[in-house]
């Protein structure tokens, strides 16, 4: 396969290894805008011929939608990319009519419902398979549990499950080679912390938690990582687009606070003559924890834009400068050492 010479890293302890930029699936299922399939194929295809080696996908995205697109392509790939998908969802068929669609704008017609639990864990893997239409997958996150999604006492009853079940199979499934690494996919790093109670994790998927805007989980969760020989795939590096001239934060409308803060980042940007979003895209690699770095573009042309932003020659005073501005958390690793 043709492509660029990106950096790879590995995953956590592993041996299984990636390149720093990766694929996310979830745009490419239609998330608050359409995305005809063909686009979507199209834009794997793209990926793959540029040189990524790492797709990730989910049951939640377009509820099927993302895995059945994602895996039209990636089974056909020779050499096969790095393939990570998640557990925590499981779906049924329902009448389209009463479907609940969230914000997938053309859905497979499932709904879905959390489970966490050991069978919870093996029968989603398997139906993972299955709409993949591959044998094996490398990387399995537990999605999106925690307080974030669920509330306080909405999570209990789904730790109770992760704890009492749920991490025992994704044990087993990496210690028979089923899969190669475990860990979260969440957008928040607290949860991590609570499942490194648990046992040992291969990688953390975590959104939004980690950028050149907010730095919350570089203590204690990225140093843990290192000493726990976890690694960091960083979802959301653009904060939901607010750092590609976006409005939207937390997939949200930013609060002035956070558009300020974007200003004073832009500013340096701009004077240094790199656009914010390279800097963006590039900054989480600055972490040694950080493994991948994992956009999610809805095109092939989206993808060339973050092609063009990932070759993007940054200086290091560039970081210092924000470091001096006090634009990053102390403690942040940049080149030359840490804030």
């Amino acid at each position: 396969m043709a492509g660029r010479g990106f950096e790879k890293r590995q995953v956590g302890k592993t041996g299984l290894e990636v390149t720093t930029l990766g694929l996310g699936g979830a745009s490419l299922a239609g998330i608050f805008s359409a995305v005809p399939s063909d686009q979507a194929r199209a834009t794997v295809r793209h990926a793959l011929l540029a040189g990524i080696t790492y797709v990730d996908t989910a049951p939640q995205y377009g509820l099927g939608r993302s895995e059945h697109l994602v895996g039209e392509i990636v089974r056909e790939a020779t050499p096969r990319p790095v393939i990570s998908t998640k557990v925590g969802r499981l779906l049924r068929p329902v009448d389209p009519a009463r479907q609940d669609k969230g914000n997938w704008i053309d859905p497979l017609p499932f709904d879905q419902r959390y489970d966490y639990s050991y069978d919870g864990v093996m029968r989603s893997h398997e139906d993972s398979l299955q709409r993949l239409g591959v044998e094996k997958v490398d990387i399995l996150y537990v999605h999106d549990i925690g307080t974030a999604t669920h509330g306080v006492e909405g999570n209990r009853p789904l730790w109770a499950q992760l704890s009492g079940g749920g991490y025992e199979a994704l044990r087993e499934l990496r210690d028979s080679g089923a899969v190669k690494a475990i860990g979260l996919g969440v957008n928040e790093w607290e949860v991590c912390m609570d499942a490194f109670g648990l046992g040992d994790w291969d990688v953390f998927l975590l959104a939004g938690r980690y950028t050149l805007l907010e730095q919350t989980a570089l203590e204690p969760f990225m140093t843990t990582c290192i000493a726990r020989g976890a690694s960091v795939v960083v979802g959301g590096p653009f904060n939901s687009g607010i750092l590609v001239g976006g409005d939207t934060f937390n997939y949200a409308r930013a609060p002035e606070a956070v558009v300020a803060r974007v200003r004073a980042i832009e500013a340096v940007c701009k004077a240094f003559n790199v656009p914010l979003p390279a800097a963006a895209l590039q900054f989480p690699l600055t972490h040694p924890a950080v493994c991948n770095v994992l956009p999610g573009p809805r095109s092939p042309g989206e993808l060339d834009g973050i092609l063009a932003w990932w070759d993007a020659t940054i200086p290091d005073a560039l970081w210092s400068t924000l470091a001096d501005e006090g634009l990053l958390a102390p403690g942040t690793p940049v080149p030359g050492g840490p804030v």
